[in-house]
């Protein structure tokens, strides 16, 4: 099989920023796999918190053999964006040559729309009450904070949009202290879940703790060789392609993290509908879907995915799977 690799950038609709710094441009990595006849593709966002660049990636990826099998995949390459867009391009080869959808193949029911947070970008408490205001018609809204002034941010969000359900996502930024100190203010602004409060790796202090909004693991759970670890710390796990290595793990450790009672969340990379749509697959029944990259860009890919008041809705065949 040969194994293309190019590099795309997609210009977002407007600065993105989170508390590790802001951006204009979604750069991913494209990977097509093809057999000569039939050709599948897929897209993984290296990621800089886990020591991915554009360059590892590419040298990860260039590095495999041209005879390859998703069952072989798990051995040669690590959880990670590398695996991730290289075992997507794999389940879009077998449906193409199958003639069957990536659901299908996996066995799984025929997937439906579902309901995605939409992310508002960190920015001062008036420009995000403005951002609330302008998308308070969203059902849900999650909010990117883990800086010193959260909670007037936290409150002109819910001024903003005073229906919205609002999730938050800390990016490890709060010591266990802030986050007890916080947390009766977030049940009092009716926030429905916390990813990530505290850094990875220094999660234990979360053990036995008073969590009276539901903790989500995110930077701490990548796949199932993770889950020992959460053990009475987390609630929910965030389940996201670029950190299982793909599509074939993130199904595994969606069906390990239910039966050990942890609820799922899928969350994103800021990539194209084409990075997404293996995920819509893992979304199916989430209890928190955070599927919005393709709504943050100003450009997309051919046959983009569908968001409409119903959620975000499967990938055609066109576009992946």
């Amino acid at each position: 099989m040969r194994i293309d690799i190019t590099r795309d950038v997609f210009r977002l609709a407007q600065a993105f920023t989170i508390s590790r710094g802001s951006r204009t441009e979604a750069h991913v990595l494209t990977v097509q796999i093809s057999d000569g006849t039939d050709t599948g593709w897929g897209e993984c966002v290296p990621y800089a918190r886990y020591d991915e660049t554009l360059d590892s990636v590419t040298a990860e990826i260039e590095a495999l053999p041209t005879a390859l099998s998703r069952a072989a995949l798990y051995d040669l390459l690590p959880a990670g964006a590398a695996r991730n867009a290289v075992d997507c391009a794999l389940w879009d080869l077998e449906c193409k040559r199958a003639g069957k959808r990536a659901w299908e193949l996996a066995g799984l029911q025929t997937p439906g729309p579902e309901i995605t947070a939409y992310t508002l970008s960190l920015g001062t408490p008036e420009a995000m009450q403005a951002q609330a205001a302008q998308n308070a018609h969203r059902p849900l809204l999650k909010i990117k904070l883990g800086t010193p002034d959260d909670m007037p941010r936290l409150e002109a969000v819910r001024a903003g949009a005073p229906n919205a359900q609002i999730i938050v996502d800390a990016n490890e930024g709060w010591s266990a202290a802030v986050y007890a100190d916080l947390a009766p203010h977030l049940v009092r602004l009716g926030v429905q879940l916390v990813e990530q409060p505290l850094p990875a790796g220094e999660d234990d202090a979360l053990i036995g703790m008073e969590r009276p909004v539901p903790v989500c693991a995110d930077e701490s759970c990548h796949d199932r060789a993770s889950l020992p670890a959460l053990k009475g710390k987390y609630d929910l796990i965030n389940i996201k392609i670029d950190k299982t290595g793909g599509l074939t793990e993130a199904l595994a450790l969606r069906d390990a993290a239910r039966a050990e009672g942890y609820g799922i969340m899928v969350g994103c990379m800021v990539g194209s509908s084409l990075a997404m749509a293996p995920a819509t697959l893992v979304a199916q029944g989430a209890a928190v879907t955070d599927l919005d990259g393709p709504l943050l860009l100003a450009e997309d890919r051919n046959a983009p995915l569908v968001f409409d008041d119903a959620g975000v809705h499967p990938p055609t065949a066109e576009l992946w799977g």
